[in-house]
């Protein structure tokens, strides 16, 4: 019967060695705790923060779900996508590239309007900076997030910037969109749709019809946006 010496010390060496590769199937990984936990946390703060700001100053006022729906997905796609390749050399180029093909999306049912594309525009930032930034100290990361938040959380402040609604008007009475008649003009809108107006543009103007198009700018009641506002004509 063939025996071997094996020497303990070395023996020790090798199962260190062993354990510090961990277990591998076909040449990847099968478990890194360093990367996994990494993982969970930066996902769970980017998940807290973008749901923040979307719940708490896009939501607040917009009442879109479907819109809230999108900001989510967005978020965690992005986030996940950007931190699993990581590894993957690549150049600051495609990270920017994510937003000039997402930032430029025009669905077929409906035109994005400036301010949820402002939106989806910060949720892809935030995504970003918390799925790349993987050397940067954690205070860092943690410090650019909440400046997301406070910088949103100023501009969205009605102290900050006050918010005026508007809507578009056709208009019948056309002897009253002469510019010496404006304070009747007003006075004969503000009676009939019980707005706060502050100014009124004249736009197109059809003497053929006796209408013109007017542009109100009222005080809203409300912070909540109205989606519908800009809407001219029925389809």
């Amino acid at each position: 019967m063939i025996q071997f010496d094996i020497d303990p010390e070395i023996a020790a060496e090798h199962a260190a060695e062993l354990a510090e590769q961990g277990l591998t199937f076909m040449g990847v990984d099968v478990f890194d705790a360093t990367n996994f936990w990494m993982l969970l946390l930066r996902f769970g703060v980017n998940l807290l923060v973008c749901w923040f700001i979307i719940q708490f100053f896009y939501y607040r006022k917009s009442r879109r779900r479907d819109y809230y729906f999108t900001f989510m997905l967005f978020s965690v796609t992005i986030f996940l996508l950007l931190f699993l390749l990581q590894s993957i050399p690549m150049q600051i180029g495609f990270a920017l590239g994510l937003f000039a093909i997402f930032g430029m999306i025009r669905y077929r049912t409906e035109t994005v309007q400036i301010r949820e594309m402002t939106y989806l525009f910060v949720i892809i930032g935030i995504s970003v900076v918390n799925g790349l930034s993987m050397d940067v100290p954690h205070t860092s990361v943690v410090v650019a997030n909440i400046l997301f938040i406070l910088a949103i959380w100023a501009l969205e402040s009605s102290r900050l910037l006050r918010h005026t609604s508007t809507k578009i008007v056709l208009y019948e009475k056309i002897e009253l969109i002469k510019p010496e008649k404006y304070d009747e003009l007003v006075a004969d809108l503000t009676a009939r749709t019980g707005l706060d107006i502050t100014k009124i543009e004249v736009g197109h103007i059809d003497f053929l019809r006796d209408a013109a198009y007017l542009k109100v700018y009222y005080k809203a009641a409300t912070d909540e946006i109205n989606t519908i506002d800009s809407i001219t004509k029925f389809s």
